[in-house]
């Protein structure tokens, strides 16, 4: 392990040569590459056995992949171990351009080996870069000819729209996909390589004496999901392909975009929700909404960034979704009670007059609690989520309370 001052020399240097490039451009130049890194909001939800889309939101946006671009190093990674060209306890050897690449990592140093199964975890849960960059070595001889790998592959599945430029996911700006190519590659990997599936479950590994823990939060929260990437960089936002099962019936949600890791999450589990509500009569694609820009990387939890105080009736969790014709809409998923009940004042404020006549409510599913407003004719409970969904919000009808 390479020492705490050797690791904080090394991050200081990279951004130190990062502000002095920065600093070097034109001032054009460096407005349009602040444009060119604005996260552009993207979602769809996919049957993961028909791959009928059951709602989509910016689906063909370009954005970047960040770290889900480790997929599709997986995925060569799992056909190579089936065609018996890698084998789960054959030793890598770590080149130094796969030591240089900066954190998320192992900070392996060059010169040592990983076996492929440790690989694969670290990419599954650390989603470290330099891994990403060992495997994609050993599978293509250089990283350069190992993306052109990736990008060929991406074709034969049908992802029309993805380049890519490493084996990583580090920025890029050749590197590009969309919310429906990252669900297209996200069924593969479920449909074509089942028994490899299993790894995206992983939510830790050991390493070399410690415990290596998942940035994939939403899992341990979130009844029947069970993989599979998360990933972020500045240029794409906070993204996250999920799968879920529930009755027999998988389902797939990817959001690309969002403004923090736990607003993603929050999306991410509306989504699911609302397929999982309807199983059989899945709503058509979601009409594309006005792009959600981000001009800033909020580190703000999804708590804090709902929390409002106005007057409104006093929040109690509703027991069981009410058998009447009635409509509500669900505009979150949270891991506290009280952050739901914040988000449920903050969407009567912001409707207005569109909530006129609703009641908040709270409903506890599993290990989460989704804000609620209750009591909408079905009309409204549309025009209310167009609204919401127009201002980059999560939002979506059900029918009851």
């Amino acid at each position: 392990m390479m020492p705490l001052l050797a690791r904080v020399s090394t991050l200081l240097l990279s951004l130190t040569v990062f502000a002095v490039l920065l600093a070097s451009l034109p001032a054009s130049a460096r407005s349009s590459a602040k444009k060119a890194w604005t996260p552009v909001a993207a979602e769809i939800l996919m049957d993961a056995h028909s791959g009928k889309v059951l709602r989509a939101r910016n689906a063909d946006q370009l954005t970047y992949p960040a770290s889900l671009t480790k997929m599709m190093t997986l995925m060569l990674t799992f056909e190579a171990l089936d065609r018996g060209t890698l084998r789960l306890n054959q030793s890598l050897v770590v080149s130094r351009h796969a030591a240089s690449m900066p954190p998320s990592r192992l900070w392996l140093a060059p010169g040592s080996t990983i076996t492929v199964e440790q690989a694969i975890l670290a990419l599954v849960t650390r989603s470290a870069n330099d891994v990403a960059v060992v495997l994609g070595e050993a599978l293509g001889g250089s990283e350069t000819a190992f993306a052109k790998k990736m990008t060929a592959r991406a074709r034969r599945l049908g992802m029309r729209h993805t380049v890519f430029r490493n084996a990583s996911g580090l920025p890029d700006r050749l590197q590009r996909t969309t919310a429906r190519d990252m669900a297209i590659l996200s069924r593969a990997l479920i449909g074509r390589h089942a028994k490899h599936y299993a790894y995206f479950k992983r939510r830790s590994f050991d390493w070399q004496g410690d415990t290596v823990y998942g940035h994939n939060r939403l899992m341990a929260r979130y009844p029947g999901m069970d993989g599979i990437k998360t990933g972020y960089i500045a240029a794409s936002g906070f993204n996250l392909a999920a799968s879920a099962v529930r009755d027999g019936r998988r389902l797939i949600a990817v959001v690309l975009g969002g403004h923090s890791a736990d607003a993603r999450d929050s999306l991410v589990a509306d989504l699911l929700d609302a397929g999982f509500q309807r199983p059989t009569s899945p709503s058509r694609p979601a009409p594309a909404q006005p792009d959600l820009v981000i001009t800033k990387n909020s580190a703000s939890t999804a708590e804090r960034s709902t929390a409002v105080s106005v007057a409104v009736p006093s929040l109690k969790p509703a027991a069981t979704e009410a058998a009447d014709s009635s409509w509500s809409i669900q505009v979150g998923a949270f891991a506290s009670h009280a952050a739901a009940v914040r988000s449920a004042r903050d969407t009567a404020k912001r409707l207005g007059s569109l909530a006129a006549g609703a009641s908040p409510a709270v409903v506890r599913s599993g290990g989460l609690y989704k804000a609620r407003l209750t009591g909408f004719p079905a009309a409204t409970a549309d025009a209310a989520c167009s609204a919401l969904k127009t201002a980059g919000r999560g939002c979506f009808p059900v029918r009851g309370g």
